[in-house]
């Protein structure tokens, strides 16, 4: 039977200025995204996703190591912690696209997904990892995803993420596919 699932996309600009402490950076970010998540929860919104790197502007346009002060582990650390408990608050699933630490010195650019119920599903990362110029350094701060097309079933759908450039590669929308992504 048919279903009406309403997803909702944060894409907006940096809440901070790029020459602040980078923990300034984030901590603005996440305040002005709480914000609009909340917005969001009030028109009824089940599903939520912010865009790439969202605790931070798109720093990819240059190559400078303070950038790397921006990684967090995930699950665990602050940023996915926090949005576990607002999806819990609000009932919501959310994608949590953020800078990912694994190991020390092994960034990717990845994506949390929690479900609305506050629980930890999974994650993504980032596959098509683009370096050219003017303006996409990629490669100088994310290895590639080495964790395919996986798809996460969530309270409202089963839903599979894909990140930026990953779009310009159809391989990877047939793969979500397979997997169960609605």
């Amino acid at each position: 039977m048919p279903r009406t699932v309403k997803c909702g996309l944060i894409q907006c600009t940096n809440a901070a200025p790029t020459d602040l402490p980078i923990e300034d950076i984030k901590r603005l970010n996440l305040e002005k995204h709480l914000g609009f998540i909340e917005q969001a929860a009030q028109q009824g919104v089940q599903i939520i996703c912010m865009q790439e790197v969202f605790t931070t502007p798109y720093f990819c346009a240059e190559q400078q190591t303070r950038w790397y002060e921006a990684v967090e582990r995930i699950p665990d650390g602050p940023t996915v912690r926090l949005m576990q408990e607002v999806a819990k608050a609000h009932g919501m699933v959310i994608v949590v696209p953020i800078y990912e630490e694994e190991i020390t010195g092994v960034y990717y650019n990845t994506a949390a997904v929690i479900d609305a119920d506050g629980k930890y599903l999974g994650k993504y990362r980032k596959n098509h990892i683009p370096h050219v110029n003017p303006g996409f350094w990629e490669k100088f701060y994310f290895k590639p995803g080495n964790l395919g097309y996986p798809a996460f079933d969530t309270a409202f759908a089963r839903i599979g993420v894909y990140i930026c450039y990953d779009r310009h590669f159809p391989e990877g929308a047939r793969a979500l596919g397979l997997n169960g992504a609605e």
